[in-house]
C-alpha cells in the first residue's frame, strides 16, 4: 500500500540512526510491528491473576 505522509525529518533520522535501517519505509514499517505488538501486551496483562496455575514456584527457581 502507498501513502504519503509528512514525518519530521529528525525524527525519521533518529528512527534510523537508532535501528540501523537504511529507509524510511523500513522504519515505518517496524514502528508498526512494534506499536501493534505493545497494544496486543497490553491486552494480555488484562489476563494477570486470572488464569489458573499448578506448580511450586520455589522449586522451579531452584531447578537447574
Amino acid at each position: 500500500m502507498k501513502t504519503s505522509i509528512e514525518i519530521d525529518d529528525a525524527l525519521i533520522a533518529d528512527a534510523l540512526q537508532t535501528t540501523g535501517l537504511t529507509a524510511t519505509d523500513q522504519v515505518i514499517e517496524l514502528a508498526l510491528k512494534m506499536l501493534i505488538q505493545l497494544k496486543r501486551q497490553e491486552k494480555i496483562k488484562a489476563f494477570r491473576g486470572k488464569l489458573p496455575w499448578e506448580g511450586d514456584l520455589n522449586q522451579m527457581r531452584t531447578d537447574i
